[in-house]
């Protein structure tokens, strides 16, 4: 799934988004490969401890249907990601915390939640898209 996801939205970024079409690897070559092997650490692994693990154990109780916490969880991190202050960042992370929330509450594992979202994040930093969800770290 995540293969042809990947191929889809590399190619429909690469429509939209043609100038800056994997500039991160291509031009900034050394900081894609540390990010690379810091964003699933240092982003990635306490972002789905708080928004899945903690959230749907938190409140499995009073929101006992599943439908509720992937749709809570993804606004959630969604509004978490408003720091970016600008509207895709928005739109991503709440695509991205439906599937991301979807997984765990289906599969309880907080592993292949850290997986796919390290999957989806280090991709949409490769092609381009991560100036999105960027606060100056990576791409100034």
């Amino acid at each position: 799934m995540f293969f042809i996801g990947a191929l889809f939205s590399g190619m429909l970024y690469g429509l939209i988004s043609q100038e800056g079409w994997f500039d991160f690897p291509i031009n900034s070559t050394l900081d894609w490969l540390v990010l690379l092997i810091a964003y699933p650490i240092l982003s990635v692994l306490p972002q789905e401890l708080i928004f899945r693990s903690y959230f749907f154990h938190r409140y499995k109780r009073i929101l006992p249907s599943k439908t509720v916490r992937v749709v809570l969880s993804a606004s959630l991190f969604a509004f978490a990601h408003c720091v970016y202050d600008n509207w895709m960042a928005i739109v991503l992370s709440f695509l991205g915390g439906l599937l991301f929330s979807y997984t765990y509450a289906h599969s309880r594992s907080l592993a292949v939640c850290v997986l796919e979202h390290s999957l989806w994040g280090l991709w949409i930093f490769t092609i381009g898209a991560g100036k999105y969800l960027d606060a100056g770290v990576t791409f100034t």
